[in-house]
């Protein structure tokens, strides 16, 4: 192996907010960023740009616009325009924006629930009100139930927000899941925006991340693709992120809503974004092993624990834990008081939830299971 993904890296005495959220006691297992280094060409090419010197102002890296273009057409025969592409310091910026420019706040967006808490939140500050459309656990996948609220729509509605890979559930969904969330977003008139951060992130053997936007012309046009390096290759403090909008009107929107509001991207941050596509992949191929055995290992433990349910996420670094069997009021409270700090499932729609982020070191993880064995059995 490569790359050492079991070195213990100090982050409590760092800036951390993973780790500095909590009090030494507690294990912190929150927040969706990972305890591995980063990969060597990221680290050389932002000290090479260090070396540098000078900070000022950037320009929109061409060399970066040609990775994603050629990342695009290589991963998903997706061939895009270089125009098509809008830097964003964020996704969480991608969500936001979209919410503004694509709705009035008498139109409504729809989301799924449990979501990653900036879905709910972006509709929320712009004072949008969101429709959410339950998941459903169909053969130990959560997807959406979109016949669920059928009947609930009212014709305002006009954003279709979803998340895919699903952010808490880990679901990878497949063509014909797409194309039915296509098809309902062309009967109802929506445009979509789909956060794809973690694409990379697949575990599952055979899993395929498919783009919305590739479905057909149709899709592509309706829609607004978010993708990122930094949840893959652990650069999410550097903010650099992406908007791919093929339709000309809506990246105008986009655009209109983000001027003089949004900055542009950090010129480190793009830095190591172009490290990160251009040169990252022996990391990652060294990445995904290491996060599959963690996410068996997790899964097999919280299931043979009293009280507690997962399914095996087939993406992300994330696990989703069914804690309603334990007699708890609040699950992520218990788990901290008992010294492990996990996401509360409050946040994505869920109070009986608790989200585990498992991108970490095997140790990390053992010690966690092995507190959160010792807490379910005091109560149980």
């Amino acid at each position: 192996m490569a790359f050492n993904f079991d070195e213990g890296i100090d982050r409590r005495h760092s800036d951390s907010s993973k780790w500095n959220k909590f009090g030494d006691d507690v294990l912190p297992m929150w927040v969706a960023d990972m305890d591995f280094r980063s990969p060597p060409c990221i680290l050389e090419a932002l000290h090479q740009r260090v070396e540098h010197g000078v900070f000022g102002y950037g320009n929109r890296p061409q060399e970066l616009v040609d990775v994603v273009v050629e990342r695009m057409a290589n991963r998903y025969q997706w061939q895009i325009k270089p125009e098509w592409i809008v830097f964003l310091p964020g996704i969480v910026a991608g969500l936001n924006l979209s919410v503004r420019a694509f709705t009035t706040p008498e139109e409504t967006t729809i989301a799924p629930t449990p979501i990653y808490p900036p879905f709910r939140k972006s509709s929320a500050f712009a004072s949008r009100p969101q429709l959410n459309v339950p998941l459903r656990l169909e053969n130990s996948r959560w997807v959406m139930d979109l016949q669920a609220v059928e009947s609930q729509l009212t014709g305002k509605e006009k954003l279709l927000m979803l998340c895919n890979p699903q952010n808490p559930g880990g679901t990878v969904y497949t063509r014909e899941e797409l194309e039915q969330q296509l098809a309902f977003a062309q009967r109802h008139d929506m445009i979509v925006c789909s956060d794809e951060i973690h694409c990379d992130l697949l575990l599952e053997p055979g899993a395929k991340h498919i783009p919305f936007a590739t479905l057909s012309a149709d899709a592509q046009q309706r829609s607004i693709t978010l993708l990122s390096p930094s949840k893959t290759f652990n650069i999410a403090g550097l903010g650099a992120s992406l908007a791919i909008i093929p339709d000309a009107q809506l990246r105008k929107q986009f655009n209109t809503v983000r001027d003089g509001i949004v900055p542009s991207v950090d010129v480190l941050a793009l830095t190591a974004a172009i490290a990160a596509w251009r040169d990252g992949e022996p990391w990652l191929q060294e990445l995904l092993p290491y996060l599959r055995r963690n996410r068996d290992t997790l899964v097999s433990a919280v299931n043979a624990m009293p009280g507690l349910k997962m399914t095996s996420p087939q993406a992300t670094y994330l696990g989703w834990v069914d804690a309603s069997a334990l007699p708890v009021e609040n699950p992520t409270l218990f788990f901290q008081k008992a010294g492990l700090g996990f996401s509360p499932g409050a946040d994505f729609g869920e109070a009986k939830f608790v989200r585990i982020n498992f991108g970490c070191t095997s140790a990390t993880l053992e010690e966690a299971i092995k507190r959160m064995d010792a807490a379910v059995r005091t109560v149980l």
